[in-house]
């Protein structure tokens, strides 16, 4: 290799290790007016590349009088603060929060200190909180925000991980937990990216959205209550915009409009403050990163309103806070919106050159891309490519139900899927076990595993790019028939526990650890056979079934016609 060449390498595996970590999730919450069943569902997708994929259960437990509670640095934020011992993997090292997080490597060093509550409730968690014992959930997304400040201890201790984290083990209801996560903002301060955090019960859900101050201190937060009877989406972008001071579904900062016009972000003859305009500058990454999915959700979900899947610019008001769909939605109506890539329409990833002969619907970023949560619209691009609800680099999704005609243990439940979305099953979990899996709790992604779900997963939504068109179609089938599946058995097993509850609470948590326990490695087993089955049926790109070994498939004459193959060597005279 000669000295330019050695050169250009050395540049492009710098700019490989400084590209930010490609995050971009996108959350729903579907109120109970809008669910079919009458629960309260929150969806989050944890668009993370190759991060931490465990879930975690976090126990209940009670502590001394005077105790403090640590807060720790988390790589979600704007990746590894090593001086905190704040990794992709292990997010978390302490013996503080239950056996899962009480693992092997350097014990994660504490920002700094809260008071800490006499109990906490258990929890589910994963790069950020996700459902308590009392039904309260949490859903996520990154926002691109003006400033994006580094943790400083005495200043800026905490990032919406811990917030969500620390609401789950305090809080009951979504607004309990709103006031709380403002107070702790505005007293310890905010560093990070902005954020957008879905946070419901049984009964309602609200939205709180939060980007860092420029004072250098505390952070700005404003809270809006969805509508019962409507659907929410965020995808990377704040959602709320107008704050209105009186209405009485809206919280926000104190300091607020105070700090916003000292910095010039907002004056009080412009009308109410946008929150949208006042702590960013629009789209997360690049044009319509945010917003095509915040379009495909809505245009999905009520189609009758005809929305455009084109807008004037990142700071549009075409798409509403929420809407009431034109049908209510069923858990599996929501974990098909967290599948799509567009499928039917002039966007859909699943056709064009990129696509490949065999549709394939998944695009690796490379340094060329736009990354992070820049947001700015002055960038020039190169290029880009839409970004759908379903991607590569999800590390997990999940949605989560809340249903108040149930106990908590039983109406709490999260159907986790790990990996991408369109190429998983969402496996449920009620959130009065009193343990997950292992297989749900241990996943390194630098070293493949069984033991580990996720590897499970993973495994087999990457070797399915081969010859997606056909293998996907079996993962779909057998996803289809598990979930429904799933459905139909849990009629049963909390018919079971709801009657041992009445007597016998820490039985009925027992028995639906053994019924998660089980559940989860006979699928688990399922999926494995199909990886294998489609291993064997499609080798070497040829078709083995039936008895006969080897068929020819080829590749689909469409796009062969877009290739070399029609001029190729079909005569020995020279072109």
């Amino acid at each position: 290799m000669n000295k330019v060449s050695r050169n250009s390498a050395l540049i492009l595996l710098l700019l490989l290790l400084l590209t930010p970590v490609s995050e971009g999730c996108t959350t729903i919450i579907v109120t109970k007016g809008a669910s079919a069943d009458g629960s309260v569902m929150v969806s989050h997708s944890d668009d993370n590349d190759l991060m931490d994929q465990r879930i975690i259960y976090v126990p209940a437990r009670k502590h001394a009088p005077g105790a403090m509670r640590p807060v720790y640095c988390t790589a979600a934020a704007m990746g590894e603060f090593t001086q905190y011992n704040s990794f992709l993997y292990p997010r978390m090292v302490t013996n503080g929060r239950g056996p899962g997080y009480d693992t092997q490597g350097p014990k994660s060093v504490p920002l700094g200190f809260i008071p800490q509550a006499p109990e906490t409730y258990a929890y589910f968690d994963g790069s950020y909180g996700i459902m308590n014992e009392h039904q309260l959930m949490f859903g996520e997304c990154t926002d691109g925000s003006k400033i994006t400040p580094d943790p400083q201890p005495g200043n800026r201790i905490l990032y919406s991980s811990e917030l969500s984290r620390i609401a789950l083990e305090r809080c009951r209801t979504a607004r309990e937990a709103i006031l709380l996560i403002g107070s702790l903002i505005e007293e310890y301060g905010l560093y990070g990216t902005g954020e957008t955090l879905p946070v419901a019960d049984t009964e309602e859900g609200w939205v709180i959205e939060m980007a860092p101050s420029p004072e250098g201190k505390g952070g700005l937060w404003v809270a809006k209550k969805v509508p019962d009877g409507e659907v929410f989406v965020a995808a990377n972008q704040f959602r709320i915009r107008e704050v209105n001071p009186d209405d009485p579904d809206m919280m926000f900062s104190k300091n607020l409009h105070e700090i916003a016009q000292k910095h010039g972000w907002w004056k009080p003859a412009d009308g109410m403050l946008d929150w949208l305009r006042t702590v960013s500058l629009g789209e997360y990454n690049h044009p319509y990163y945010s917003l095509r999915r915040v379009w495909r959700v809505l245009s999905l979900i009520a189609p009758s309103k005809n929305f455009s899947p084109w807008v004037e610019d990142g700071f549009t008001k075409d798409y509403p806070f929420s809407v009431a769909p034109d049908r209510k939605l069923a858990v599996r109506d929501v974990m098909r919106l967290h599948r799509d890539h567009y499928e039917g329409t002039e966007f859909d990833l699943t056709k064009g050159a990129a696509a490949g002969p065999f549709g394939y619907p998944d695009r690796f970023y490379g340094p060329y891309d736009g990354s992070g949560d820049v947001g700015d619209p002055k960038r020039v691009l190169e290029g880009a490519w839409e970004r759908p609800l379903s991607v590569a680099y999800c590390g997990y999704v999940y949605v989560n139900q809340a249903r108040g005609w149930l106990p908590a243990p039983i109406g709490g439940r999260m159907w986790l899927g790990l990996d991408k979305p369109s190429d998983t099953v969402f496996i449920p979990f009620h959130i009065g076990v009193n343990r997950l899996p292992q297989s749900v709790e241990v996943c390194d992604t630098t070293k493949f595993s069984r033991e580990s779900a996720w590897w499970t997963f993973n495994f087999l939504a990457n070797y399915a790019g081969l010859k997606y068109s056909y293998m996907h179609k079996e993962i779909a089938e057998l996803q289809e028939q598990l979930e429904n599946g799933f459905l139909g058995t849990l009629e049963i097993v909390e018919r079971k526990a709801v009657d041992l509850y009445r007597t016998n609470p820490a039985g009925a948590r027992a028995y639906l650890s053994d019924f998660a326990e089980r559940n989860t490695a006979e699928t688990l087993k399922k999926w494995w056979e199909l990886a294998e089955h489609l291993i064997v049926k499609y080798n070497d790109g040829l078709l083995t079934e039936g008895g006969k070994v080897g068929q020819p498939l080829g590749y689909p004459r469409e796009w062969l016609s877009t290739t070399s193959w029609p001029d190729g060597p079909t005569s020995y005279r020279k072109r």
